[in-house]
């Protein structure tokens, strides 16, 4: 399990995307691409302390998804199904 995760999340309102870390909101960014490379930043940095992160994304259906794991990638589901 990890010990950190930060959630990218869009504000339609700003229509700009944010990280939050704990109680802690991060942006506004400009893109989902500029809020991740900011965010697996922060958990690659986590990672190089021992310590295990994890990069969300929240979907169209409000859920939140692994999007990158500090150390490796997620591998893409679709990728495995033949």
């Amino acid at each position: 399990m990890p010990t950190a995760r930060y959630f990218i999340v869009h504000d339609p309102a700003e229509d700009a995307w944010h990280i939050k870390y704990g109680y802690d909101q991060f942006g506004p960014y400009k893109s989902k691409d500029e809020a991740m490379v900011f965010a697996i930043d922060a958990a690659q940095k986590l990672g190089s302390y021992g310590e295990s992160a994890e990069v969300c994304l929240m979907g169209e259906n409000g859920k939140f998804r692994v999007e990158w794991t500090a150390g490796r990638d997620i591998p893409d589901a679709t990728a495995s199904e033949s």
